[in-house]
């Protein structure tokens, strides 16, 4: 997995207030049952869309930071790829999108947003406990041996 720049302050910026609109979304789907499939259905659809020039120019500051040909895609670059990235960098902004799909798991196209949004971060979670596994359970056996000597 390749390493992802830090945004910068104005990408930052951008890219967390996304993040919020995203968030009222699925409030809104969680508080309207009757209108909970059509919102996830087109927050899907705005996730999956391809970023256009202005956005462009916001995200990567004139620079081609993120290009699909770093990842091994070819195509566009979309929405989703960006805040997955973002994400990475800032999975604080996520936990409350995290915590409404978890609530709307059940509804069509929850699951398929998480794993737009968050592949990234679980990959990179999960690399880190590959990599740091030694350390990690030296860490939990001293910490045991602490606590019961």
């Amino acid at each position: 997995m390749r390493m992802i720049p830090a945004p910068s302050p104005r990408t930052s910026a951008y890219l967390s207030a996304l993040t919020q609109e995203i968030h009222k979304k699925l409030q809104r789907a969680r508080a309207s049952p009757s209108q909970r499939r059509n919102l996830l259905q087109e927050l899907f659809a705005d996730v999956a869309l391809e970023v256009d020039d202005r956005a462009r120019d916001i995200i990567l500051n004139g620079k081609d930071i993120i290009t699909p040909s770093e990842d091994g895609i070819e195509g566009p670059l979309c929405f989703y790829d960006v805040l997955a990235d973002y994400l990475v960098w800032a999975p604080e902004n996520g936990n409350p999108i995290l915590d409404l799909i978890v609530q709307l798991w059940s509804q069509s196209f929850a699951s398929h947003i998480f794993s737009l949004l968050f592949h990234k971060w679980v990959c990179s979670y999960f690399t880190f406990l590959y990599i740091n596994r030694n350390f990690l359970s030296r860490y939990v056996v001293l910490n045991m041996e602490v606590r019961f000597a």
